[in-house]
């Protein structure tokens, strides 16, 4: 029980340290584009923060196992480069021992990753897709950067402004794009002002002095229109509901379900806790060094064992959702390599165990 609390404590400190720089370089990365919708108007600015926050929470059921995983290779193998495995070793503690160890740490971060990827990943997808249709709801013209390009609606609506005075909620030269099942239009208004419908309560754009262009996406003819004043529709005022999104859809509706994408999904959600086991125990493998390597000498190795796992994780996942790959293997294929892989790496000491238990 005290060599498993010390090989705990050992991988936890790094573990803290490497998953708090992971957290500050993958929040920086979600602020850059977050900051830049909030400055082009598209989002609220207290906003980004919360959006932020949700992001991480999302990242955080690949961030642990990623830290756990690197932190075993790291704190192993300084035990190996100070000599502390080969003293272990000669009091009789083999690497069953150490495996046993650090498999109880695994299982404690498993289930912490079995919560964020079957009940945070979706509460925080829907409260990100909740401010995304919040902000489009919310939709300010006079907050829009000049020469820009904003999408709205799923990018069914794509609006440009040439020029945007803030004082009057007015843009001139502006342009919108929209498009549905059967036809494409293209406005153009040298002026555009920002109101609401007494009716309905609809946000929408006056436009002035502009021309209407619309195209049959059948390949029919198209039509011109000119116009001095018309009224186009943006969103409701009000918070439209989102169309069904699977990554905020429930653990419990996905498993229920039989679309593949909804599947895969699931799939994702339910391997995730078991690849934090089988990293953890990778980990242990990949840490074996010798003092002159350092305990650094494997960390290049196991990163690049961590890539292509991930990548192929994803990839798996796109064949299940594509149709490419039935549902059964689906994407269990992935960590069945691994943990084969880890078998073979072991193969010796599981013979040896074997053996013991025979006698």
């Amino acid at each position: 029980m005290i060599l498993t609390r010390y090989i705990i404590r050992e991988i936890r400190s790094p573990m803290v340290a490497i998953c708090v720089l992971l957290i500050v370089v993958f929040g920086s990365y979600s602020a850059a584009q977050y900051l830049a919708d909030a400055v082009g108007g598209l989002l609220p600015p207290g906003a980004v923060i919360l959006l932020i926050m949700l992001k991480i929470a999302i990242a955080l059921e690949v961030l642990l196992p990623t830290t756990l995983y690197l932190s075993v290779v790291i704190s192993l193998g300084r035990m190996y480069r100070d000599s502390e495995m080969i003293a272990l070793e000669s009091c009789g503690v083999g690497i069953s021992r150490i495996l046993k160890s650090v498999f109880y740490y695994a299982a404690i971060v498993a289930f912490l990753v079995a919560g964020l990827s079957c009940y945070v990943r979706p509460w925080a997808y829907e409260r990100i897709y909740w401010w995304k249709a919040q902000a489009k709801s919310n939709f300010d013209i006079s907050r829009i950067e000049a020469g820009h390009f904003y999408e709205l609606q799923e990018g069914d609506l794509v609006i440009f402004a040439g020029k945007v005075k803030r004082a009057r909620n007015r843009g001139e030269n502006v342009f919108l794009r929209s498009k549905d099942a059967e036809r494409l239009q293209v406005i153009y208004a040298k002026r555009a002002y920002q109101g609401v419908e007494e009716t309905s309560g609809n946000q929408v754009l006056l436009l002035q002095d502009g021309y209407l262009y619309e195209f049959a996406l059948n390949g029919g003819k198209g039509n011109v229109t000119e116009f001095q004043k018309a009224t186009y529709v943006l969103v409701p005022k009000k918070i439209i509901p989102d169309k069904y999104r699977r990554k905020a859809a429930p653990t419990s509706l996905l498993v229920r379900s039989d679309n593949l994408e909804d599947i895969a999904e699931m799939q994702w959600r339910f391997s995730t806790p078991i690849s934090a086991i089988l990293l953890g125990l990778l980990g242990v493998a990949l840490s074996r060094t010798t003092p002159r390597k350092g305990k650094y000498g494997k960390l290049v190795t196991a990163v690049l064992v961590f890539a292509f796992y991930y990548n192929v994780s994803i990839v798996a996942k796109n064949w299940v959702e594509k149709g490419t790959v039935s549902p059964i293997p689906g994407m269990w294929w992935v960590p069945a390599l691994l943990a084969a892989l880890i078998v073979a790496m072991f193969w010796h000491q599981i013979i040896v165990v074997f053996k013991r238990l025979g006698r």
